[in-house]
């Protein structure tokens, strides 16, 4: 799985607090890409796929859709789109506030995705929304 197209983004922070792997100085948009250039998304995905990638995966997910499409339109491999710790712990904050329904935005989160044209979507919510589609609330 090649990760084309990760973008340098502060929806990593929570990941790398945990992990302790926050650059002790700098940061990574050395190697990762600028969120205001969707041209190196697909010019990289092509890319990866000319030297023998079998998926291309999109990070993070919510924000970049429009990647996950329009690297799905360019090439014939699999798309995945990886929901990243942020986009994980917002939503459980706000549920915990009681501010939103914690089960309906994860779903709408994923629905999403795929509707952009995800065919793979790598969540930290896997548990609940593998129940979620045995249960038939997500198709």
């Amino acid at each position: 799985m090649s990760y084309a197209v990760k973008y340098a983004s502060a929806f990593y922070g929570p990941f790398r607090d945990a992990a302790g792997s926050a650059p002790s100085f700098g940061d990574r948009k050395s190697y990762q890409m600028d969120p205001h250039n969707s041209r190196e998304g697909i010019k990289e995905a092509l890319l990866d796929v000319e030297e023998g990638a079998d998926i291309i995966m999109v990070k993070p997910a919510m924000n970049y859709l429009d990647m996950i499409t329009k690297v799905k339109d360019v090439t014939n491999v699999p798309i995945a789109a990886y929901s990243t710790s942020a986009e994980y712990a917002m939503v459980k904050a706000a549920a915990q506030m009681n501010w939103v329904d914690e089960e309906r935005i994860m779903c709408e989160m994923a629905v999403s995705a795929y509707r952009a044209g995800a065919q793979i979507y790598l969540t930290y919510y896997a548990k609940e929304l593998a129940k979620c589609i045995e249960e038939g609330k997500i198709g």
